[in-house]
């Protein structure tokens, strides 16, 4: 494909990226209206929903748990104990107890389930430490529910835990308090006898007693005390250890954080969707995919055109279109060195890709070039030459065949164009095939030839008709024209074999009617066309700026 202009660009400019990496890129390009719109849409719905929800605040206090000095130690499993303590009581400050004095501590109006779903505790890892979270639509209730909660818990667990040693206790006092009375009464008593004499059996009496009771009284005691000992031993308590304050600022809705994440969701389904459309789409629509499904040169690429009837090579010389036709010209020169084309077949697999505009523009720019040329249309079915070029259709190519000698007799017309001569198709046969794969027609061709240094003939589509496969075997080349995004691969594909099968030499591809502002061909375009048209200007200019 474009060997002259390929080994020039090669020598000149520095290597393209990858194929792949092209062709990814230049389908994001062409679809970034897709994506961006896309990325709008879902980050603008993200933000009018975000900004319409009602705030969420998050208050947090933490708890420290004094564990018991009797449990505490270094060795692993010590170690073990306190972490399970730590989250046992972690699990316990979302019971209903907890919860139900919360409740009636700040007359919540709510139930125990519902305050329960705005609590998260979280022991902290390898510490001691309980974090209390409250999420609520008031911060100053958060606040307040997540100290209540630590404070609910420590109360109850304190009571729980002076619950196991409370009836020891309460008897050791009892005991206590009986002894103590029975002190007092001997005390009382030997108060009451005084110095007398006949009284010193009682006293000893008395004395003894006392110091009986006084024995009992400290071995009662000692009980006592080492029950509160062994209480203060082995009690764990729940402290405070950082109050909840009423937040500043919600937690949610982050309406920045949900509008970017919507915004790149929204485009990444976009995305998706692009390459979905892409793997669906069975046409042909760039000039790669011509390569690489149908393994033929992409010899033109002719932007923005359709099937018209303005031959826009004559009428706008110098516009862009007509540059590539010119290119066009160029590069057919060069598709077949060794063996020139002096009659090419110009056809397309279905209707209305533009093979009658590509025919007569190339024709045009072909007499442009010094050559002579002979345009004939041999569209025996649709044909439409006669008017683009402005010439009568009633002695054309079927009159040739009436008579024993072929004689062209005036039916290759000279048109306003110089160099280009034209022969219409004439009134419409039953029989188009027979026709055009009689041994006639290969002399009316022969004749043509003979007056000309170029032939070009116009035919109906491939896949419609047999007329242009049978037209193929009598010329030196056949150019395929598709119109990108309306071909099916596997029609054109189904058309070149067709047209191989009879030994037809299809001698490449044209893209017609590519979009202007496709991105598509951009790439394609630049450095095939527009940098062979303007490459001088620029160059010339860049030696100025030197200098």
């Amino acid at each position: 494909m474009f060997v002259a202009l390929k080994v020039k660009r090669e020598n000149m400019e520095p290597q393209p990226l990858s194929d792949d990496i092209r062709r990814y890129s230049i389908l994001i390009w062409h679809w970034a209206w897709l994506i961006i719109l896309a990325t709008i849409l879902a980050a603008g719905t993200a933000y009018f929903v975000s900004q319409r929800m009602t705030p969420i605040y998050q208050a947090s206090s933490t708890l420290l748990v004094n564990e018991a000095p009797g449990t505490q130690g270094t060795d692993y499993s010590s170690v073990m104990t306190s972490q399970r303590l730590t989250q046992t009581y972690a699990e316990m400050l979302t019971k209903q107890p907890v919860l139900d004095e919360v409740i009636d501590q700040l007359s919540l109006p709510m139930e125990a389930s519902d305050l329960k779903r705005t609590i998260t505790v979280q022991p902290v890892r390898d510490t001691q430490l309980i974090d209390i979270k409250v999420e609520e639509i008031d911060p100053v209730r958060a606040a307040a529910i997540a100290n209540a909660v630590g404070i609910a818990f420590a109360n109850q667990n304190k009571a729980m835990q002076e619950a196991r040693y409370a009836s020891t206790k309460e008897s050791l006092k009892s005991q206590l308090d009986d002894i103590q009375l029975q002190i007092d009464g001997i005390s009382t008593s030997l108060a009451a006898l005084g110095d007398v004499p006949e009284s010193q059996a009682e006293r000893e009496r008395l004395d003894n007693v006392l110091s009986q009771y006084r024995q009992t009284y400290a071995y009662t005691l000692q009980s006592y005390e080492q029950v509160r000992l062994a209480e203060a031993e082995t009690i764990s308590n729940v402290v405070q250890a950082e109050n909840a304050v009423p937040p500043k600022g919600p937690i949610s809705p982050k309406v920045f954080q949900n509008t970017a994440l919507a915004g790149v969701v929204g485009a990444m389904l976009a995305v998706g969707v692009i390459f979905l459309i892409e793997a669906l789409d069975d046409t042909i629509r760039s000039p790669d995919e011509v390569e690489r499904y149908l393994q033929l040169p992409v010899l033109g690429v002719i932007r923005g055109i359709e099937d018209t009837e303005e031959l826009i090579a004559a009428a706008q010389p110098r516009a862009p279109v007509s540059e590539a036709f010119r290119s066009l010209r160029t590069n057919i020169q060069y598709a077949s060195v060794d063996h020139p084309l002096n009659s090419i077949l110009i056809t397309s697999a279905t209707q209305g890709e533009g093979k009658t505009t590509v025919a007569a523009n190339l024709s045009s720019v072909l007499a442009q070039g010094g050559k002579r040329v002979s345009l004939i249309d041999a569209d025996l079915r649709r044909p439409r030459l006669h008017s683009q070029m402005n010439i009568s259709n009633r002695r054309g190519l079927t009159s040739l065949f009436m008579g024993q000698d072929i004689q062209l007799n005036g039916a290759l017309r000279e048109s306003r164009i110089p160099n280009l001569s034209l022969i219409t198709s004439g009134n419409l046969p039953p029989n188009p095939a027979e026709l055009l794969g009689s041994e006639k027609m290969q002399q009316i061709l022969a004749k043509v030839e003979a007056q000309s240094d170029v032939v070009i003939l116009d035919s109906p589509p491939v896949i419609a008709v047999t007329d242009a496969t049978v037209l193929s075997q009598r010329v030196d080349g056949v150019l395929l024209v598709i119109q990108p995004g309306t071909a099916k691969v596997a029609a054109i594909q189904k058309a070149i074999e067709q047209l191989r099968r009879v030994g037809a030499n299809v001698i490449g591809v044209v893209l017609n009617n590519v979009a202007s502002n496709s991105s598509r061909y951009s790439y394609y375009y630049y450095y095939y066309y527009a940098d062979d048209y303007y490459g001088d200007r620029r160059r010339q200019k860049r030696k100025k700026k030197k200098k």
